[in-house]
């Protein structure tokens, strides 16, 4: 399994137990959805390997108990220890509207409501307060805030998004 084909769903924070229990931090709104899995992909030296799940569980709400298979002491789990997990994207629970995941508007067009059409959505900036569109316009980066109140429309048909930024924003860029 290749990195690119998985999504981030968290990192393994501590021990939990002697017996190779760890605690993993996720990188979701609804933890719950992922109590019960079977496997998940560690990240150990740069490749993701699979580890099977023995038994899983909330813990604290934000903490996921996880006791793997294979991993039976506090040695084991120290050689896991922050290691990333992943899964395969097809996991993922599928989004409408305009809610949807970062990875998947890569490469849509963003067209704004008084500017037309603005570029190809290159990335997504989401290392500042506000996460970013990071736009590509012929070779000219526009960002633009990935705000509920700008974005008018997602269209997965047609892979693209519509927003109505700000007058000026864009011409800020040009």
């Amino acid at each position: 399994m290749k990195k690119k084909d998985c999504f981030y769903l968290g990192k393994i924070v501590k021990k939990y137990s002697f017996k190779g229990e760890v605690l993993a931090k996720l990188d979701t709104d609804q933890p719950e959805i992922y109590e019960h899995l079977d496997a998940i992909f560690l990240e150990l030296r740069n490749n993701l390997i699979p580890f099977f799940v023995e038994s899983s569980q909330l813990h604290k709400s934000e903490l996921l108990r996880i006791k793997f298979e294979d991993v039976e002491s506090e040695a084991d789990a120290d050689a896991i220890m922050k290691s990333g997990l992943y899964l395969p994207l097809d996991l993922l629970p599928k989004l409408e509207g305009n809610k949807f995941y970062f990875h998947e508007v890569i490469g849509f067009t963003v067209n704004d409501q008084n500017y037309g059409e603005v570029g190809i959505i290159k990335a997504i900036n989401d290392s500042t307060a506000q996460a970013l569109f990071e736009i590509d316009r012929s070779g000219v980066e526009i960002l633009i805030p990935m705000n509920d109140e700008f974005i008018i429309k997602v269209d997965r048909e047609t892979k693209t998004i519509l927003v109505k930024t700000p007058e000026g924003l864009i011409d800020l860029y040009l």
